[in-house]
């Protein structure tokens, strides 16, 4: 993989040259996590990363000379805001946060702790989706054995609660969330149920590119088989296997000295022997028999019909097919011999969306070819036209690809606005190129999710992030308003989550997903299963107050759903006490027009007069005179529009980390 990877970056093939060259790309990795890794030392991580943000800079080169269009925007009817949960910690009561803590210990939340209120007041966030994460059955240390479920070996689990992305059983769900493991698929079915009632539509997890490295489908509906179960093991490749093999050479349990599996707690599995021969290839890629210990190597790399050499071995899509929808699609790959693996995929889509399950999203989805995703999309689509679907996709340069040919309804907006809005309230970048990102995304604005939480990055209130909750309410206005695209928040986020706990085998600035663990502002305004907010603290309360009214008005407001223009470029460097981390623009429709203006700087303060120029209200039929404006938010803050020889002025003071959105 390196070898591939250095030729097409002209780099040195070695580990070695990869991380110097890395050395210079630091500025826009910027703390980037994939889930699996320890954040700490992760060499490949970075190293696939690396080839995607050299190609961003290409891509944004190419689009940097772009002026900010004030183009038609698509007529979608209401703005769509999910609530990622992590399953296993939203309804975890216990404080105990014990490093390496058993579920005795540290406890664990349930199914069940999503109660009608819970549920309901996450909908009154202004939520449409939630994104349950963790669900489908993965490995775990934690004896299920009188369920019919074997023991997975700590060697190949990372931390005590495993990662959720290593799959073991896809037509099951995790047993730590279930009262009655024997009836965990029920217990499940039902939270959707009251999701539904809640008026919220279910997103979960699909793992397309892994799986657990003892996968076991204990609830195989008939006539599925599970992964590899037909491989021919002979062979380091054949297009209906289901993994790539290392012939005549046995899996080897990773080593470091700086980790030892649960932390050198003694263990029976626990004995640098784990049986799989021959060997598989690693979920990132890695061909080594004896992984990385920085490797995913708790999974194995689902094959897809791509060949060692890295060429194809499945029907293309033609010419064209990026502008046509997912029936053609769907309709191009009915009579087409596909790999084995698509197929299980796709019945693992379909099996879950016969469940009710309205959208996935997809892990790390530019690891598999986009032929794959027009295949499963389409099929998906087919049963459900209005599934969501969200990839995870951090290379600009195919986005277009997965939107337009995997037909993805969304991917993650990371290496662009995500990147630009920590660097900007870290005091390391300006708000300049923010216009710059918006142009070039203008194509595929509305497929282009927006976040500044999750559970693979720093946690938005940490000290390595933005430092308080309070001072990323900036950003997340101009990350829920700025465009037509779906925006995101993680839980806890609204209550100002900082992350601070020692997991274990996850450390602190994220939210472990790897371990039993709390979340201390999420419990507090969990209140003993009351979910009231009555133990949060002022702040907290003042916090999740704020984001309810944020989303609330981004979910109904028409202006949102509408048009945009940029007022940077004629207030940057044209209007005094502007401030270098404040961005401005205007959102507009039929009925209701908008002007933002948001200071992203959790030091500085601007007081400012905000300049509107002509061309647009000429667009919005403004002549000269004043006109009074009200903020949106809490209504405190009344101005005037002051129109003089078509041009426009009104007075803004922004406190650090402060927004004004105003009404016309």
């Amino acid at each position: 993989m390196v070898q591939i990877f250095a030729k097409f970056m002209k780099l040195p093939a070695s580990k070695a040259g990869i991380k110097n060259y890395l050395l210079v790309a630091r500025k826009w990795i910027s703390n980037f996590y994939i889930c699996r890794l320890h954040p700490q030392n992760d060499p490949m991580k970075k190293i696939v990363l690396a080839a995607c943000l050299l190609l961003a800079v290409s891509a944004n080169a190419q689009n940097r000379n772009r002026k900010t269009m004030d183009k038609k925007q698509p007529v979608t009817t209401q703005k769509t805001v999910v609530y990622q949960v992590f399953t296993r910690l939203f309804g975890n009561q216990n404080t105990t946060n014990k490093p390496w803590g058993t579920i005795e210990e540290n406890g664990v939340g349930k199914f069940n702790d999503f109660t009608d209120k819970a549920l309901s007041e996450i909908k009154d966030l202004g939520v449409t989706h939630i994104w349950y994460t963790g669900v489908p059955h993965h490995a775990l240390v934690r004896d299920y054995t009188k369920y019919g479920i074997s023991n997975d070996d700590p060697e190949v689990v990372k931390g005590r609660a495993g990662s959720p992305y290593a799959v073991k059983d896809y037509y099951n769900v995790n047993p730590d969330l279930a009262v009655d493991p024997a009836k965990r698929l029920e217990e499940f079915e039902a939270l959707v149920a009251r999701s539904h009632k809640a008026g919220l539509k279910v997103l979960i997890d699909i793992v397309p590119n892994h799986i657990a490295r003892k996968y076991e489908g204990k609830s195989n509906p008939n006539g599925v088989r599970d992964f590899g179960a037909d491989d021919n093991k002979n062979v380091e490749y054949a297009r209906d296997n289901n993994f790539y093999y290392i012939p005549g050479q046995p899996f080897q349990v990773p080593t470091s000295d700086t980790y030892q599996p649960l932390n050198g707690e003694k263990n029976p599995m626990i004995d640098g022997q784990f049986d799989e021969n021959p060997a598989k290839w690693t979920g990132n890629g890695s061909r080594l028999a004896k992984p990385d210990i920085n490797d995913w190597y708790e999974t194995v790399k689902i094959n897809y019909g791509i060949k060692p050499d890295g060429s194809k071995d499945f029907p293309e899509l033609p010419a064209g097919f990026d502008h046509k929808d997912y029936k053609e699609h769907y309709a191009f790959w009915k009579d087409k011999d596909v790999p084995s693996s698509w197929k299980k995929f796709r019945d693992i889509a379909l099996y879950w969306t016969a469940k009710g399950i309205d959208g996935f999203r997809y892990d790390m989805a530019e690891m598999v070819p986009y032929e794959f995703w027009s295949y499963m999309n389409s099929s998906i689509k087919m049963k459900n036209p209005d599934a969501f679907l969200l990839a995870e996709v951090y290379n600009p340069q195919e986005y277009r690809n997965y939107i337009h040919l995997g037909k993805m309804d969304y991917l993650y907006d990371k290496v662009e606005l995500y990147d630009k809005l920590k660097a900007i309230v870290q005091g390391k970048s300006n708000a300049d190129g923010i216009a710059d990102i918006q142009a070039g995304l203008h194509d595929i604005e509305k497929h282009m999710l927006h976040f500044l939480d999750n559970h693979d990055e720093q946690r938005l209130a940490s000290p390595e992030f933005a430092g308080s909750g309070s001072n990323g309410r900036s950003l997340m206005v101009l990350s829920a308003t700025i465009s037509t695209s779906p925006v995101m928040i993680y839980f806890g986020q609204e209550n100002g989550e900082p992350g601070n706990e020692d997991a274990g085998f996850g450390k602190r600035s994220r939210t472990s997903i790897f371990d039993y663990i709390g979340v201390p502002t999420h419990q507090r305004w969990m209140n003993n299963g009351k979910f009231d907010g009555a133990q949060s603290y002022t702040q907290e309360k003042e916090l999740r107050e704020f984001y309810k009214r944020l989303l609330n008005f981004a979910a109904n407001s028409p202006a949102i759903m509408g048009e945009y223009q940029e007022l940077q470029q004629v207030n940057r460097h044209g209007t005094p006490n502007y401030g270098e981390a404040v961005y401005s623009y205007a959102r507009w429709s039929s009925k209701e027009r908008l002007l933002v203006s948001c200071n992203l700087s959790a030091q500085e303060t601007a007081s400012f007069e905000l300049k509107i120029p002509s061309e647009l209200l000429k667009k919005w039929r403004i002549g000269d005179g004043q006109y009074d404006v009200t903020e949106q938010l809490y209504g405190r803050t009344k101005s005037k529009l002051v129109v003089k020889d078509g041009e426009g002025k009104i007075w803004v003071e922004l406190h650090p980390s402060e927004s004004v959105i105003y009404k016309l």
